[in-house]
């Protein structure tokens, strides 16, 4: 009963939080002021400031600067504030007076909420402190944020929240942006890579009348015109080969794939894959191709090939290590399914390491769970 008390009381009070910032939006609309939909004009950004701090200086004769981002503290009283705003470059300092915005602005400022977004401009200077600020001249309010941020903005820790909205992940934790932009300098070196070396990048359908994928499972849909079923493609595999049949020798597509099965922090049933095919090449030239493309997507992306995961050290400039499956899991667990004949046996060693199976996988699959 507690426990449900306490979410009571904590509903309650984001819908008060909720109502007042709503009744704000009829404050500024009575000021003139519109609360959303503003177009602004940016010239710097939050780390333009830092790195050019030198040249930007300047509290009374400094060059304007316009930046724009969501604000995301306030403090101070009385007739002068400091305030945080961030941008997709990160957070600088920002410093709200009284005596510079005159009555009116000011009041609008003090109406602002953590959450909100806003346009300012103003000039850099360097606090007592010796943090660089910018004091604010002129702003306007772009877009009024309805929901306050969670935990004071202390912090996201939900991982199945920050997955389902990951919106708010990137506006409470804006380290994780960095995630966003290795993955599209890793896509663009793939792409980059892959087109010197002579591969065609395609598109292949998504609806399939076949369910391709190996034993996965897939989602299915209708077409109404046709009146059959179809499935949403597992993997790019048979329409890639089928290129190669009818004689590109090189493709590769970087697309969604779909498996209608377990979901966790590890997997979505929709997901980005890259496959790639070559003609008159083995097995041993498609593995020379992926050890020389991670060492190459390290180097681009990170400036380096030694890389760290998970507090590992991995060096993927020396040669990669060669093993099949089975000698890769008896390496791991020094279980050798070469000596496994039986299901049941798999399906025991399975249990008995907590590695989930399903009733349809075979000691093959069992093995690629290992």
């Amino acid at each position: 009963m507690g426990k449900y008390n306490e979410e009571q009381r904590s509903a309650a009070d984001l819908n008060e939080m909720m109502q007042l910032r709503r009744d704000k939006i009829k404050t500024f609309t009575d000021m003139g002021v519109a609360p959303f939909g503003h177009r602004y004009e940016v010239t710097h950004h939050a780390q333009d400031i830092r790195d050019h701090f030198a040249e930007l200086e300047g509290e009374e004769d400094g060059p304007v600067v316009r930046l724009a981002g969501r604000l995301t503290a306030k403090r101070g009283h009385g007739k002068a504030s400091f305030a945080e705003l961030m941008d997709a470059s990160g957070k600088i300092q920002i410093y709200f007076k009284y005596d510079v915005l005159g009555e009116a602005k000011y009041a609008q400022f003090r109406l602002l909420d953590i959450g909100d977004l806003i346009g300012i401009a103003g000039r850099v200077f360097k606090t007592q402190r010796g943090e660089i600020t910018v004091i604010v001249n002129d702003f306007d309010l772009l877009a009024k944020s309805l929901r306050p941020l969670p935990e004071k903005f202390h912090g996201l820790k939900d991982v199945d929240l920050r997955y389902r909205q990951r919106y708010l992940d990137l506006i409470v934790n804006p380290e994780v942006a960095e995630t966003f932009r290795r993955r599209t300098k890793i896509i663009q070196s793939v792409r980059r890579t892959l087109d010197e070396a002579g591969y065609l990048e395609v598109e292949t359908p998504v609806l399939a009348t076949l369910a391709g994928g190996a034993a996965a499972k897939p989602f299915i849909t209708h077409h109404n015109t046709l009146d059959i079923d179809l499935y949403l493609r597992i993997a790019t595999e048979l329409a890639l080969k089928r290129l190669i049949v009818g004689g590109l020798e090189r493709v590769f597509e970087i697309g969604r794939g779909f498996r209608n099965e377990g979901l966790d922090t590890r997997h979505n049933p929709e997901f980005t894959l890259m496959e790639l095919y070559q003609a008159y090449t083995d097995y041993n030239g498609m593995m020379e191709l992926t050890e020389s493309l991670f060492r190459h997507i390290a180097e681009k992306v990170c400036g380096t090939s030694l890389i760290s995961y998970q507090g590992t050290e991995i060096d993927l400039g020396k040669p990669f290590q060669r093993l099949t499956m089975t000698e890769a899991v008896k390496e791991a667990t020094g279980i050798d399914f070469d000596e496994i004949k039986e299901l049941e046996e798999a399906r025991r060693l399975a249990k008995e390491r907590n590695i989930p199976f399903e009733e349809r996988h075979g000691i093959g699959d069992i093995e690629n769970l290992f």
